[in-house]
């Protein structure tokens, strides 16, 4: 899943203690707060996706488009339970975390909530945001649900269990003799079960840059506990002699009496892939497919029309029928390796040849339509999650949708949803730090779209200020919000943070006075791969005033802007942003 470029991941110590039974969309804290004068109140959010790739595609009902979740879903792990799918993703230090979505027919996925969502379960503090939760693996067994993870900002590797995927989820069972990540559980036949993860080549030694290795553990599910020393069961990855790098994202699956393990290998970047194993012993001696990778992107034309790289960290489910699929991420580059969309969830059949599994067309262009898995089609309306859909928030629930994401875990509620308004009180935590600032988000999932906010912002002050960002993380993103300028007059302004253009510092690119009537003002980021340009207006009938257009987002991008995470549009507020 991740390229780990330390010897070890030391693990802390909390204690375990039982959940106490909530509601799953709740998230604990604090009474809500008291609207202050200088809150920022936002009457809702509007996306649009408006990709070109979409626009003359037609979909019949026996195909799906790929990739089956759009936007910053990494790391997919996926299971089967009592008719129904589940796939869990990587979350890292956005709160809440590890998002679960279920589907009848693997193509139309609903958010039932997320795996961690109370502050027991992980408190962040100020990790940067790309620490946090790496590569979980969800499992079902017995009536039970189990996902293993590795939080690296917290308790290292760990398991949190649940009757109903929905939630509650018991706090994590720390697994302190876990020494990597990316941990997958395995239940055999015989009613063992294992634990397998990346972690540091044999002895600390290192043969070449990025030797990692894959190493196999019992777990007893009663006692909650490791049971055996780590056994070694990869060095390396496929072929020591062509130095493999970053093997890791291990999952065991087990068919006509061979044990087989999946992983990731040649890290996270462009010359990422996914390569199997097998062996007649749980432990083995793992023998490596000779027609590894079984999925990869990297020796095909960079110029192919509707570009997916990065292919890789697959995990496999089998249907009802005997039939087996692949889920795993991919990205899509709007220009060479840029993509601001994050690393995205891809669905693929897999086909068994020979004892061994291969996933279809893994080696060959992606497509973006497919036929779909051999199963009911779901009647139940959902959220689309790929195509150029429109998607609005009024903020007349009593909770915020599963969609919206706070920037690590909050220690008090500094928000409130009342008459269907979005009540954001700016603190003094700002954009510029790792910290818990005024931030709700949702994922950027398009590479052209434009997403919208009508909002109510009076600053008492000129260090505060409210608005809309593109955001990436602390040091990478673009911001249009209000404030009071240093004349003490509103003003609706652009604000660009960027390493590679100004050494990460704060700088105003475009700025326009607003009459002090201008209590409420409507602001608007629309996005075309690299370009983003930004508006405003202040009435609802009025045409939107470009306030800078085509600025460079590539800034957005994880190349420049490093870490594994994926653009957030997300309403933000600050009392000591100018500070």
């Amino acid at each position: 899943m991740i390229d780990l470029r330390t010897a070890s991941l030391k693990i802390t110590v909390l204690t375990f203690s039982m959940v106490s039974v909530m509601a799953c969309k709740k998230i604990f804290l604090k009474p809500q707060p008291v609207v202050q004068e200088n809150t920022a109140v936002f009457d809702w959010f509007n996306y649009q996706g408006r990709d070109d790739a979409y626009v003359n595609i037609s979909k019949s009902d026996a195909e799906y488009l790929n990739p089956i979740l759009s936007g910053f879903y990494p790391d997919p792990t996926i299971c089967k339970a009592e008719g129904k799918f589940y796939l869990v993703n990587s979350s890292f230090c956005y709160f809440p975390g590890l998002p679960i979505s279920e589907s009848t027919d693997l193509v139309n996925w609903k958010q039932i909530g997320n795996i961690i969502n109370r502050r027991e379960q992980a408190n962040f503090g100020n990790s940067r945001l790309s620490g946090g939760m790496y590569a979980p693996t969800i499992r079902y067994n017995k009536g039970t649900f189990y996902v293993i993870c590795t939080n690296v900002s917290g308790v290292g590797n760990f398991i949190v269990t649940a009757k109903n995927p929905a939630g509650p989820w018991s706090n994590p069972i720390k697994l302190p003799e876990v020494d990597g990540i990316d941990p997958d559980i395995f239940f055999d036949e015989d009613g063992k079960v294992y634990i397998t993860h990346n972690g540091p080549p044999p002895n600390n030694i290192s043969l070449h840059d990025g030797h990692r290795a894959i190493y196999m553990l019992e777990y007893d599910l009663e006692k909650q506990k490791i049971i055996t020393e780590p056994k070694l069961v990869i060095n390396g990855g496929t072929d020591m002699a062509k130095k493999p790098v970053w093997i890791e994202g291990p999952h065991v699956l087990k068919k006509d009496g061979f044990y087989y393990m999946i992983c990731a290998q040649g890290g996270t970047g462009f010359n990422h892939s996914e390569v199997v194993f097998r062996s007649k012993n749980v432990y083995g001696p793992y023998e490596s497919y000779a027609s590894n990778p079984i999925l990869t992107q990297t020796p095909l034309d960079p110029n192919r029309q509707n570009l997916v790289s990065t292919t890789g960290h697959a995990d496999f489910v089998e249907l009802p029928n005997g039939d087996w699929w692949s889920v795993f991420l991919g990205c899509r580059p709007y220009e060479g390796d840029l993509y601001n969309t994050g690393r995205e969830t891809f669905m693929m059949p897999v086909e068994w040849k020979n004892g061994w599994p291969e996933i279809k067309g893994g080696n060959n262009p992606l497509p973006m339509k497919n036929k779909r898995p051999n199963l009911p089609l779901s009647k139940e309306k959902t959220e689309p999650n790929n195509g150029n859909f429109v998607w609005q928030d009024n903020f007349d629930s009593k909770e915020l949708s599963f969609k919206w994401n706070f920037i690590r875990t909050p220690s008090e509620k500094w928000y409130a949803l009342k008459g269907g308004k979005l009540y954001i009180e700016p603190r003094k935590e700002s954009i510029h730090t790792e910290t818990n600032f005024s931030f709700i988000g949702r994922r950027q999932q398009h590479l052209k779209f434009e997403a919208s906010v009508r909002f109510e912002f009076n600053p008492k002050d000129n260090l505060a200020a409210a608005g809309l960002t593109a955001f990436q993380n602390e040091k990478h993103y673009l911001l249009i919000g209000k404030r009071l300028n240093a004349d003490k007059k509103l003003e609706v302004f652009v604000e660009r943070t960027a390493s590679k253009i100004n050494n990460s510092k704060p700088e105003i690119i475009a700025k326009k006075e607003l009459s002090d009537s201008d209590a409420a003002v409507f602001v608007k980021i629309e996005g075309n791969g690299r370009l983003y340009s930004f508006y405003f207006k202040t009435k609802e009938k009025e045409k939107w005033d470009l306030l800078i257009k085509d600025v460079d987002g590539s800034i957005l991008s994880t190349k420049e802007a490093g870490g594994f995470v994926g653009t957030y549009l997300a309403m933000y507020a600050s009392s000591e942003h100018f500070e």
